[in-house]
């Protein structure tokens, strides 16, 4: 049995889109020390592909981070398989607010050095010290006290279409970045209190204990993060203070909270908060793009990419051979329009 996916991504995707088949969203991670990271990432497969799972896992020595799509009638069976892990065994499974069922149409599961790229040395601190995990209401509460200071632990293209009121937004691209500006921006307040939020609350685990290594005596974190949050709010009639779009890391590229529209589009600055990937294969520029553009710009992110989608897809190929990207984003703050 093949222990990864053979079948063409484009196809998996099309048979996706057109089922009418119920699938239910969600995310999880868990820090635990796994011995053999391969073994468990094959059973796993094995094990996730017999249930019809499509998603994205890592799986790494430090533990596992999930977000993954379930036929809604297996999701008990899916349950119990996870919680039969004896150290996955109630843990929280984030379910997604906003779900049309589309998030993934493939099953991938990778074996990192680690399940959220930090930068840290491990050895070097007690990863498992964590900030105090505060709920929806808790969270509010802290939020209106003059003394916390609120950080937003994601990359710039995810807090630019939604965010909560009042925290600081660091213009930066990788986590890695978020903690050192975190950091410095945080350096001479340590005894403020310290909020912290991300989208499920993985980069929060790490992060929160990173700050008080260092010195920072008040630390909190947002339990399960915003997708929690915003099940809670809804769950309680609770107003919201975060605004706007949650950026997702699928098909969907984002979940809506709040109907505030907070962001423009990139290249007419017209009011809008959908993100899209560019079609073109051999630039793929993750960025905002409203319905005009969207039809002006055939899905692409400039005229030239639009002239090459344009061409045969065998000199498209030849175009882009020899050509590995990593993944591209439109900078925030950038107000040239093509």
């Amino acid at each position: 049995m093949a222990l990864y996916n053979r079948i063409d991504g484009r196809v998996l995707k099309e048979k996706m889109l057109a089922t009418p088949e119920k699938r239910v969203t969600i995310s999880f991670y868990k820090y635990h020390h796994l011995a053999d990271p391969v073994a468990f990432r094959d059973q796993l497969y094995s094990d996730f592909e017999a249930l019809g799972v499509f998603g994205r896992i890592y799986i790494a020595s430090e533990g596992i981070n999930a977000q993954v799509s379930i036929p809604a009638h297996q999701f008990e069976i899916f349950r119990d398989h996870l919680y039969a892990i004896d150290w996955m065994n109630g843990l929280r499974l984030n379910v997604a607010v906003e779900d049309n069922g589309k998030s993934f149409f493939k099953l991938k599961i990778l074996v990192r050095k680690k399940i959220v790229a930090d930068g840290l040395d491990d050895s070097t601190f007690d990863v498992t010290n964590t900030g105090t995990h505060v709920d929806a209401e808790a969270f509010h509460k802290l939020a209106d006290d003059p003394n916390t200071i609120i950080i937003d632990m994601r990359n710039h293209y995810e807090s630019e279409v939604g965010h909560f009121k009042g925290a600081i937004l660091p213009n930066v691209d990788t986590f890695r970045e978020e903690l050192q500006v975190a950091e410095d921006l945080m350096r001479d307040q340590k005894d403020k209190n310290l909020l912290m939020y991300c989208t499920g609350g993985i980069r929060c685990e790490k992060a929160s204990a990173w700050m008080k290594h260092i010195g920072f005596k008040n630390v909190f974190q947002l339990n399960g993060g915003i997708i929690k949050y915003a099940q809670e709010i809804k769950d309680k009639g609770i107003e919201s203070k975060f605004i706007g779009k949650n950026f997702v890391f699928d098909e969907r590229l984002g979940e809506r909270i709040t109907e505030d529209i907070i962001a423009v589009c990139h290249q007419c600055g017209k009011p809008c908060d959908d993100h899209t990937n560019c079609i073109n294969d051999g630039c793929h520029l993750l960025f905002i793009q409203c319905n005009d553009c969207k039809k002006e710009f055939n899905n692409c992110c400039s005229p030239e990419c639009k002239d090459i989608v344009a061409l045969p897809e065998e000199v498209q190929k030849e175009l882009r051979r020899g050509i590995t990207k990593e993944r591209q984003v439109f900078k925030k703050g950038r107000k040239k329009t093509v």
